[in-house]
Parts: structure tokens; C-alpha cells; sequence
């Protein structure tokens, strides 16, 4: 069958709004992925027969549970009484698609520290209500539970790994003299580097479609589409504290370079290498366990022998 050049116009145009439909759909599907992750709840451990909350994970602990008003939203938040009257308040940030429920893990090295432990379930994750943004947005809802939960010469230790890790940093950067220190588990510098290798991992497309679907996400959440003021290594260097820098050589989600960028940039930093460890098995394999427990347990005893606490 001959065609003649208008027809060949025609057709070309016809394949070309079919692929941008389907790019402009792949993009769409991409952002809701993002900003809507999968959940963990009681529910979900109870299906994995894991502890569901502090009072299963930590022998009977008593535990309270009430909520945080921030941004509009009730945020589920679980607060435990640590075995060290004058210790920090270790405020627990769980990283994308994970949930409060990620703290009863990394718990233990905290209780004989600290005065508190607080785990929050930050907006579409968990029991929380909202959607995620990807750590634009969620340092505020940190320091508005720091203004909740703070009583008079409290010092907050902000905890947070992989999304928040990013979230404490940012948290922390600045000069609020509450804040003690950071632990940051598992940290990247940039939103668009987690989400290519989550979806590059799970076999999903992500060549021609996450670019764009950063870029109008940051539009969305107010940061622009290159993302300003998100770059964790730049905000590292505004922290007053020290900071504590834990990740895992082999990590396949957030690459080992970007916590050493990290560390390098913050006045006071320890880094904890991991040999071998991965995004998600630190706290699962015994031996990345005790490795990085003694880091955390050096960390809080040097800031509870530092100057101006209790």
C-alpha cells in the first residue's frame, strides 16, 4: 500500500500523540507511586507476625499513644519512658513507605539513654492521613512536635533513616539550641535518587518518566523543579550539633557516597560504615546490629556528658 506524504504526515502525528498520552499517563502513575507508598500498620506486622507497637516489640513497656495537629493533618504519634531521667528525647523519622512501626526495631540502644522516645507516623504513611512529600514538607511537622513534646530544658536527638534521615537533617539545620544532635541512618542527597533505584529495583520503568515526574513534584511542593533548599549534603553544613552518619557499604537504595558527602559537610560528624550492609538489613542481620548499636550508644553518651545536659 502506497502513502502519500500527507497521509504519512497524518500518521506520524497519530503516533505521536499516542506516545505522549502514554508518557503523560506513565508520569502521572509515577508521582502518585511516589507520594503514595505502600503502608505499615498493625496490621501489616500482624501479618508478619511482628510486633505491632511498643508494647509487643519491648517486653510490656508501657507506651502512650495521642496525636500531633500539624499542617492540618492528626499525625499518630507512640511515646515511651526511657530508663534516663536527664537524657535526650530521641524523636524517631522513618524513611518512605515505612511507618512509626520502623522505630520498635531501633529501639534498644535508646531506652537506657534517654529520657523519652517519641515515633511519629509522618502524612501518607502508617496511620497517618495525607500524602508523602518526599521530604519537602515533613521538616515541619517535626518542629511542630517539638514544640508539643518539649518540656522546659528538654534536648531533642532527631532519628531518622533514609527519607528521614533527609527530614532530620533539614530539621535540625539552623540554630535551635533544643536539638542535641542527628542520627542519620541511611541518608541521599537528592529526592530524585532513592526513587530511580526503588523503581529501578522493583523493575519498573523510570528512564523517561521520572525526571519529569521530580520535576513536577518540586514544582507542586513549592521547591521548583530543580528541587532548592532540598540538598541534604548543603543543609549538613548548617547543623549545630554533631551528627551521626550510619550506612551500609552495599546499600542499593541511597549509595554510600552520598552519606560520606554528607558527613564531610557537617562541622561535627561521626561516619559508621557498614561493610556489607544494605538499605534494609542493618537492623536485621546480628552483626550490622551490634556494629551499629555500639555507634549509637557512643553517640548518645557522648551527648549526655556534653555541656548543658542534664
Amino acid at each position: 500500500m502506497h502513502l502519500d506524504a500527507s497521509s504519512l504526515l497524518g500518521l506520524a502525528q497519530l503516533l505521536g500523540l499516542g506516545l505522549a498520552l502514554y508518557l503523560g499517563v506513565l508520569i502521572w502513575l509515577t508521582t502518585r507511586r511516589l507520594t503514595r507508598p505502600p503502608r505499615r500498620t498493625y496490621a501489616s506486622a500482624l501479618a508478619r507476625a511482628l510486633p505491632g507497637d511498643p508494647g509487643e516489640a519491648l517486653g510490656g513497656r508501657p507506651y502512650e499513644s495521642w496525636t500531633l495537629k500539624s499542617r492540618g493533618l492528626e499525625l499518630p504519634v507512640w511515646e515511651i519512658e526511657g530508663d534516663a531521667p536527664g537524657g535526650a528525647v530521641a524523636i524517631f523519622l522513618h524513611g518512605w513507605g515505612d511507618g512509626r512501626i520502623g522505630a520498635l526495631t531501633r529501639m534498644a540502644p535508646f531506652l537506657p539513654r534517654c529520657a523519652r522516645l517519641l515515633a511519629i507516623d509522618l502524612p501518607g504513611h502508617g496511620d497517618a492521613p495525607g500524602a508523602c512529600s518526599l521530604g519537602a514538607h515533613e521538616a515541619r511537622d517535626v518542629r511542630a512536635l517539638l514544640d508539643h513534646a518539649l518540656r522546659g530544658d528538654d534536648r531533642a536527638v532527631l532519628v531518622g533513616w533514609s527519607m528521614g534521615a533527609g527530614i532530620a537533617v533539614e530539621a535540625a539545620a539552623g540554630a535551635d539550641e533544643r536539638i542535641a544532635g542527628v542520627i542519620a541512618e541511611a541518608p541521599y542527597r537528592r529526592a530524585i535518587t532513592p526513587a530511580r533505584n526503588v523503581l529501578r529495583n522493583a523493575g519498573l520503568p523510570h528512564r523517561l518518566n521520572l525526571a519529569p515526574a521530580i520535576a513536577l513534584l518540586g514544582v507542586r511542593f513549592g521547591r521548583g523543579p530543580a528541587w532548592r533548599g532540598f540538598d541534604r549534603g548543603e543543609l549538613a553544613s548548617d547543623l549545630p550539633g554533631p551528627l551521626l552518619v550510619i550506612h551500609g557499604v552495599d546499600d542499593e537504595v541511597c549509595p554510600i557516597r552520598d552519606a560520606r558527602e554528607v558527613a564531610a559537610n557537617a562541622r561535627v560528624a561521626t561516619l559508621c560504615e557498614v561493610e556489607r550492609g544494605r538499605h534494609n538489613d542493618l537492623w536485621t542481620d546480628q552483626r550490622h546490629r551490634e556494629r551499629v548499636t555500639e555507634a549509637i550508644g557512643a553517640f548518645l553518651d557522648a551527648l549526655n556528658r556534653a555541656p548543658g545536659a542534664s
